[in-house]
């Protein structure tokens, strides 16, 4: 290995993991409203499958008591 040592390290597996899960019929409808309304509001085009990771990833970074239970595990 280097001897240089870089503030970024070495990159982390970033490959896509499929998960699979089932919805109520409600749920399913409103992802599919909102991709239409997202694609209305960007004018380009957003599949629900495109937008569901991207909301996740939002929904956890928001989440503050998430956040700190993850900080007291060491995690």
């Amino acid at each position: 290995m280097s001897e240089v040592n870089l503030k970024i390290g070495p990159l982390p597996d970033r490959t896509p993991q499929k998960l699979s899960i089932s919805v109520e019929p409600a749920l399913a409808a409103d992802l599919e409203a909102y991709a239409q309304v997202h694609a209305a509001a960007y004018g380009t085009e957003a599949s629900v499958t495109m937008l569901v990771p991207l909301m996740l990833e939002a929904f956890i970074a928001g989440d503050s008591g998430f956040r700190k239970a993850r900080a007291r595990r060491g995690a």
